[in-house]
């Protein structure tokens, strides 16, 4: 079991900056590829980014590439999503997730195994 724990969510006017953290306890949250999802109101739930175990492998939807960077620190069991250039339809909950390194694509949320609560996002105008 991992246990998954995003924060740093807020207000934001458009073009600004947040970082998002989330924290991991449990089995060894090194081992697991990590993603960053999100979704607006009725909306489906989103690929934002992903990133392997190693930190070496990033990936992006298309509509963050550019903006927002994945990064992790596994001796601090820590994911990040730092998001710049925010605009208004970035406002989502956003969820972190965690899935083996051998289960499947990074793209899907089905893949994830571990999901945190969501921290809001919104981004004003």
């Amino acid at each position: 079991q991992v246990q998954l724990v995003e924060s740093g969510g807020g207000l934001v006017q458009a073009g600004g900056s947040l970082r998002l953290s989330c924290a991991a306890s449990g089995r060894a949250f090194s081992t697991y590829d990590m993603g960053w999802f999100r979704q607006a109101p009725g909306k489906e739930r989103e690929f934002v980014a992903a990133i392997s175990w190693s930190g070496r492998g990033t990936y992006y939807a298309d509509s963050v590439k550019g903006r927002f960077s994945i990064s992790r620190d596994n001796t601090k069991n820590a994911g990040y999503l730092h998001m710049n250039s925010l605009k208004p339809e970035d406002t989502a909950i956003y969820y972190c997730a965690a899935k083996g390194q051998y289960s499947g694509g990074y793209y899907q949320r089905m893949f994830y195994d571990y999901w945190g609560q969501g921290t809001q996002v919104t981004v004003s105008s």
